[in-house]
């Protein structure tokens, strides 16, 4: 059975961009949110292997939507994502139990190699 995977990011394209990578590398996308308070809602809902997690977005940002998830399942396997110089905050989101950070412009491998990693395959 396929690793079920919830992509967390407010902007539609990075969501389309993610879903595309792991369709093409066998993971199942299970659901999309935009915001954290959403992810959260969707997290409990769908309950993923996996969550990648943008960090900067509208309403409630992924570290604190991370917090939140890891309140509802302390196992819950997130990955952030981040654009270049958010190194502060990524030290704050596997701080906050992230398992690993992919950073934006995505390379499909690394994303994979992160992925795999986090779910031990």
């Amino acid at each position: 059975m396929a690793n079920r995977i919830l992509i967390v990011d407010d902007a539609a394209f990075m969501r389309m961009m993610i879903r595309d990578i792991l369709s093409k590398n066998g993971f199942e996308v299970v659901g999309e949110a935009q915001d954290g308070s959403q992810a959260i809602e969707k997290f409990k809902e769908l309950r993923p292997d996996l969550i990648t997690m943008d960090i900067t977005m509208p309403e409630m940002d992924g570290i604190a939507a991370l917090k939140e998830i890891k309140k509802v399942d302390a196992n819950a396997k997130v990955i952030m994502c981040s654009a270049m110089g958010q190194q502060a905050m990524v030290i704050d989101a596997i701080q906050a139990g992230a398992k690993d950070f992919i950073v934006k412009p995505f390379q499909a491998d690394r994303v994979v190699e992160a992925i795999n990693k986090t779910l031990g395959v």
